[in-house]
């Protein structure tokens, strides 16, 4: 069930509430960021697509902060819409995302991402841990 994890309390990190695969459509480089756009399905959620800037903290950008947003369409046509705002790190081609979200319908979700910037995948896993009606 996509609402298993209704409590902090109670995340199970092997158990995500939903997955998801996207592929990054544009990578933009600046000096200290990177500003990636990304598009796909994600269970639970439908068609998302998603924007984040990537900052770079430290010297060797192997790790930074995180923020952008999505905007998902749900197999009826309904939005949803939510900022994004978390952490990265880097190792090589490969990003690892750690955030949270909070849609317009008022659910929160963790979310991971592992990135693969050469293959321009994105493996996506979410964890609810607020419902809209909690």
């Amino acid at each position: 069930s996509r609402h298993r994890n209704q409590t902090p309390e109670l995340l199970m990190m092997d158990s995500p509430d939903g997955t998801g695969a996207l592929t990054i459509s544009r990578m933009t480089i600046d000096a200290d960021k990177v500003f990636l756009d990304f598009e796909g399905k994600v269970e639970g959620y439908g068609t998302v697509f998603a924007s984040h800037e990537l900052s770079y903290i430290g010297e060797d950008r192997s790790r930074g902060r995180l923020q952008g947003e999505a905007r998902t369409f749900l197999e009826d046509g309904t939005l949803i819409s939510t900022p994004h705002m978390g952490t990265f790190t880097r190792d090589g081609s490969r990003v690892c995302s750690y955030f949270t979200d909070a849609t317009n319908q008022g659910v929160v979700n963790f979310v991971m991402w592992e990135i693969d910037v050469l293959a321009k995948t994105v493996t996506v896993q979410y964890w609810e841990v607020k419902t809209a009606s909690s």
